[in-house]
């Protein structure tokens, strides 16, 4: 913990969405996603954040040093249909957890993870879920993360192909569809 600054652990508010943005392009770059330079995805960050940080549905955690914000992490709540191991329905995905560089092995990612996980618990979700980076597994292991046997699969259809309601199918190497 730092003991030299002025530390505080806190909800992110409005006043932090530049901040968080720029948290998410630092952990972007960390994790050699292709386009981070990209301007296109900061403004749209910044009216999602924007309209979202003060929402019911979705809950920064933020470490502030001296007033600037160094960590973050992100809960947003999911409506899904009830489950064995979501009776209620609903789950949280945790994301966006990130530390800056200078501000790391201070146990900023943990605190930042365990105020999500609260807000969460106060809601009574059952099921918190996330998609864990080599780095940050073993913490999320220590905080009861375990392994889902059933593997996270994404697809990344093309704007245009969204737009008109169809993926090619030899483009993503789906069968073709009986027409």
């Amino acid at each position: 913990m730092d003991t030299s600054s002025d530390t505080r652990v806190r909800a992110a508010g409005p006043g932090d969405v530049e901040a968080l943005v720029e948290l998410r392009a630092l952990m972007f770059a960390a994790m050699d996603v292709p386009g981070v330079d990209d301007p296109q995805w900061r403004i749209e960050a910044l009216q999602w954040f924007g309209t979202r940080v003060s929402s019911d549905d979705v809950h920064v955690q933020v470490v502030d040093v001296d007033g600037a914000v160094v960590a973050m992490a992100m809960g947003c709540l999911r409506d899904s249909a009830p489950s064995p191991t979501s009776p209620s329905g609903g789950d949280v995905l945790v994301s966006n957890v990130v530390v800056r560089p200078e501000h790391r092995r201070r146990g900023h990612a943990r605190r930042v993870l365990r105020g999500v996980l609260s807000w969460a618990a106060d809601r009574g979700i059952a099921r918190v879920e996330l998609v864990a980076t080599g780095q940050g597994r073993s913490l999320y292991e220590a905080l009861g993360f375990r392994e889902s046997r059933f593997p996270l699969m994404r697809l990344h259809p093309r704007a245009e192909q969204v737009i008109v309601g169809r993926v090619s199918p030899a483009e993503h190497r789906l069968p073709r569809q009986p027409t």
